[in-house]
């Protein structure tokens, strides 16, 4: 006798009773293994560019190798944090409505904390 609690079809498509847990799994994972390389790069250009002037930096900011890697950070480090924090609010935060308002303002400031980067690096980029 089978003793899971899965049905056959949450076993087929290996979802747990949220329907989501695999995903944020491997969204945390996928996110948090590409931004070792993104942090490596993200320190040493800050440590390259902590005693440039600002010409230095704003002309090493405005190249496109670093300014690539800048975004990917910008993008990846946001979606890691965004989905640990859901994960956390979903785990901790036991009344619905409190939770739905929480996961809310989590993606709203994942969001502006986003757009607020990348308009940064936009600005310094093209002068915008």
């Amino acid at each position: 006798m089978n003793s899971s609690l899965k049905t056959p079809l949450g076993r087929v498509r290996g979802l747990g009773s949220a329907k989501s847990g695999t995903q944020h799994f491997w969204l945390q994972r996928l996110t948090g293994v590409a931004m070792v390389p993104l942090t490596v790069a993200f320190v040493l250009t800050l440590i390259y560019l902590a005693r440039a002037s600002q010409a230095t930096a704003i002309a090493t900011l405005g190249s496109p190798l670093i300014a690539i890697l800048f975004y990917l950070f910008i993008i990846t480090g946001i979606i890691h944090m965004r989905a640990g924090m859901q994960v956390i609010i979903e785990d901790y935060v036991h009344d619905d409505a409190l939770k739905i308002a929480a996961v809310m303002a989590n993606t709203f400031f994942a969001l502006l904390m986003g757009a607020a980067c990348i308009f940064a690096l936009l600005k310094l980029n093209f002068g915008i």
